[in-house]
Formats: structure tokens, sequence, C-alpha cells
């Protein structure tokens, strides 16, 4: 600590070179956090646009500080769109690590999903670090002997390389940077979901210098329940998760391993007011509709209640149990199987999966549909069979239906050999090319209307909980299933709505006059 005269020296001397203290003051504060540094350094980026902080800023810094520390190995960062997450992750980390923190050898590889992405941001920092403020703060340190827009390498061999996700081969790195590895326009197409997946587990760990020492950094909005968010959750990959969404959730309040827990405490607490106003959020999420409002805002691809199907449509069925204590139904008109096949015992192939519906009328006189039955397996063509003739037997079915496609073809020709005895009709049903958003939309009003009932079981909340999440969800099967037997009961007139009903009836006791007789030898 300098002597009272040592420091009176210094603020004189400050005072006489103001350019000096100016400098010396940015790099103090850039040498104690990434958020000083970030605060510091950005009107050479960003000099038009000034910078809004806000708490969110301070969570995303404290992690990559962390990972500079060591302390954390992986880390998955969820955050809104709009809050700055590519500028922090992939130019003031890398920027930060290399001259204030004097780890200029550090080799950052950086990537994202397309070119232009991965090359914009190796562009800024190569900007900042060649920029005279950083030059003249940290130039002694960090020296550029290359200036590539897709790689740069300074003097002490530190270099930062900038690919698209689609094509991670060459060089590795002692920091691996992920961001955005997928577009949103592609987060919906089920092959780019299977090649971000195989590119994430297979191709990315062989980019690093060290695997049990070298950090994985993944940032990102979410888009799909499979996409590689949901790919390090569900593989239970050992990543921190730093996720924040825009409106807090107490069902999903985060905690991280280095203490940091979010801060908000209300349902529906903003998460940067300060950029984000209560108005701006509200106009995102009425422009982004309900799916992208749900993953790239709220970081989950199901929105809140469930997407097309809400949860809170359904209706619980939940009568006394028999004399054995088993379930017990409504007594029912007609029962419906609704088979969506795809009969293969692949893991990576889709399911086979059935549900069994029946109509009813309620105390009202109103027709409503229960679900009384479902499942989803991968089978061969045999076992699928008997499964299904099985579950059809059990619930004393009218008819089976089964989607027309190649597989549901050869299960029907099955069916109709082994099952020729029993008292259903088997019928393939084509979808005469709605896809399958159009078809489950073709139905939702039966759940808005509380037409649709389920019993409290397991099986029901699967269904439910794959319907919710749809189309955005890892397994669309029982949809698929759900949606084929309830288009079908509609079209034989079972599963007329109160309106139609009512419009129905008005019809029928409506006066129409006697017919008029034709002149003789007609018109």
């Amino acid at each position: 600590m300098p002597s009272a005269t040592a420091r009176e020296a210094l603020v004189r001397y400050a005072l006489a070179n103001p350019d000096w203290a100016i400098r010396e003051l940015d790099r103090l504060e850039s040498e104690t956090s990434l958020m000083g540094f970030t605060r510091r350094a950005w009107p050479v980026l960003e000099p038009a646009q000034p910078l809004i902080e806000g708490r969110v800023l301070d969570a995303i810094c404290e992690h990559l500080e962390a990972v500079s520390r060591g302390e954390i190995l992986r880390l998955l960062i969820n955050v809104p769109p709009g809050f700055s997450k590519s500028l922090l992750t992939g130019v003031f980390w890398p920027a930060w690590e290399w001259g204030p923190m004097n780890m200029a050898s550090k080799r950052f590889y950086c990537t994202a999903y397309s070119h232009r992405l991965a090359e914009r941001d190796a562009g800024r920092m190569l900007n900042l670090v060649t920029s005279e403020w950083y030059q003249a703060l940290w130039g002694d340190r960090v020296k550029l002997v290359s200036e590539g827009q897709r790689r740069f390498e300074n003097t002490k061999r530190g270099w930062r390389v900038a690919v698209p996700f689609t094509s991670l081969t060459g060089d590795r790195g002692d920091r691996v940077l992920v961001d955005d590895p997928l577009s949103v326009k592609k987060a919906a197409s089920k092959k780019e979901l299977e090649t971000a997946k195989f590119l994430f587990l297979e191709s990315l760990p062989t980019r690093l210098n060290n695997p049990d020492k070298s950090p994985i950094v993944v940032i990102m909005q979410r888009l799909h329940e499979e996409d590689t968010s949901g790919v390090i959750l569900s593989n239970d990959l050992g990543y921190d998760h730093l996720m924040l969404p825009m409106e807090y959730d107490s069902s999903r309040h985060c905690v991280t391993s280095i203490g940091f827990e979010d801060w908000r405490t209300e349902d529906g607490e903003l998460l940067f007011p300060e950029r984000f106003p209560p108005e701006v959020v509200a106009e995102l999420k009425q422009t982004m509709g309900p799916y992208a409002a749900a993953g790239q805002l709220q970081q989950s691809p199901e929105p809140r209640g469930g997407g097309i199907f809400k949860r809170d449509w359904w209706k619980i069925w939940d009568p006394e149990p028999d004399q054995n204590g088993r379930q017990t139904f409504p007594n029912c008109d007609y029962v419906v199987a609704s088979l969506d096949p795809a009969y293969t015992t692949k893991e990576e192939n889709d399911y086979s999966a059935l549900t069994i519906w029946g109509r009813f009328r309620h105390d009202d006189g109103l027709p409503k549909l229960i679900l009384m039955g479902a499942w989803q397996a991968r089978l061969g063509l045999n076992d699928l069979v008997v499964k299904v003739g099985a579950s059809c037997r059990k619930f004393s079915v009218d008819r089976l239906l089964i989607e027309s496609k190649a597989s549901g073809i050869s299960v029907a020709q099955e069916m109709r050999r082994l099952y020729a005895n029993d008292p259903w009709g088997v019928e393939l049903i084509d979808p005469k090319g709605a896809d399958k958003t159009a078809r489950a939309y073709a139905v939702q009003h039966l759940f808005s209307d509380g037409m649709i009932y389920a019993p409290d079981k397991d099986w029901a909340d699967m269904v439910q909980n794959e319907m919710a999440s749809f189309p955005r969800g890892a397994h669309d099967d029982l949809t698929d299933s759900v949606t084929q037997a309830l288009r079908h009961l509609r079209s034989i007139g079972l599963a007329m709505r109160e309106a139609e009903i009512a419009a129905e009836r008005a019809e029928q006791v409506r006066y129409k006059g006697r017919p008029k007789a034709l002149p003789y030898g007609g018109i």
C-alpha cells in the first residue's frame, strides 16, 4: 500500500495527465472482472450503442470467469436472444483472457451454425484486440502474427479459429465455444437435429487439447426438446446449467455449482427489464407466437400449460374403482383403437404407438371422449401385431385404425389374417396430404371445449406430456395416434360439439312447409 505522500503524488499526476488516468482506470477495472472489461471495451466495438447493463450480464460473466479459474469444465448457458451472449462469450471473454488475465497462449476453437455467424464474432474480436485502446493497455501481452477473418494468432501461440458447426475438423483448442449450433429455421427438422446431435457427441469432443481439462462452453436459446441443450440435459453430461428465462418460472429455479442462483422470487418477474421492459416482452411474445416464445424466451420448448394441446384442457376421469380396485370407465357406445405403426426394434427409429378411445354421453347428455389406454414401443412386425390384438380384445374395440403407410399396410394385413374372427374392423387411414400440425389443429377444439377425458394414470400422463410439447417435442407418435382417432370420430359424427348438436336439432324442428305440387307435365 503506497504511503499517503505517494498517493497524493499519484493523484496530482492523474489530474495533470487525465488520459493516463483514464487508461489506468480502464486497466484496473478490466483486470478485476470480465464485466468490468466488458464495460470499458464496449465503446470500442459499439460506439453508437450504449451498453445497457443488467444482472443477467453479471451472471453470464461470473460463470465465464469460473471457467477461466478452472472451477467449471462444462458450461451450458440458456438465455433469450438480444442479451449480448455472443459478444460476451465469443468476443469479450477470449479478449479478456488474452490481455487483462495475461493468458495470451490460450487457444479458442469457436463454432456456430453458419460461417457468417462464426466469422462475424471472429471479426469483432480481431477489431477489439488490434484496437488502439486495447493495444495501449495490453499490447505488451497481445501482438498478432496473423490476422485472418477465420483465424488469427498471437506471438504467444494463442489463436482463435472460427468454423461452422457442420465442419468440426482441424484444430484443437484449450477452450471450445459453441454459440447457437442450430438455426431457428432448421430446428424443426428431424434430420438437422440428428446431425447436430451426432456432431456434438462424437465430433466436438475431439476438438479439445486436453479432454479432461479443456472446457466446453455452449450458449444458446432453446429451439426444440432435442436441440443441443436437450442432448446435454437428457444425457446428463455433467454441464453446469445457467438457465435464465425471460419471465421467472419458480418451478425451474436456477442454481449452479459456484453458488449462483436466480435472484428473482415472483413468477413472471422479468430477467432484463432495463432492456426488455414489460411492453417489449409482451410485443415479442405476440409476434413470436407460443412455440418460439417458449423456446427462445422461456428456454423451454413447451409453452407453459402446453402449446396446441394445453394440459388444463384435459378433464380428469376419477370415479370410484370397482370392488377389485380396478379402474372403471363410463359406458361407451363406441370404442376405437388408433395405431401409428413403425415396426422396428432399432433404437434410433420412431415408436409404434397405440391409443384407445371411448365415446360416451355425460350427465349433460352431450358426447364426450375418454382415453382408455395407451402405449408406445419399438417392436418387430409379429410382436407388434400380437400386442395390438391383445389391446383390442381387452377393451372390446369396435374398430382399429391404422395409418396407411408402408408399415401400416403390412400390419393391417396381418391383423386381418390373425384376427379374422374377432369383432373389430380394421381400417387403413390416409391422412390425405395433411401435415401433422394441420391434423392437430383439426381436433384442437375438442380439447378446448372440454370434451376430452383421461384417468389419472402414468400412461395417460405420457400421452399428455408428449402432446403438450407437440410439435417441438422429441416424439410425436402418440400425438399422431390421438389425432387419427379423434378425426375418425369427428368424420362419423360421434364427436359433435355442443354448438353443432344445437344447430342440428334446430334444423330438425325448423318448419319447412309443404312441398309445392309441380304443374301437370313437370317444370
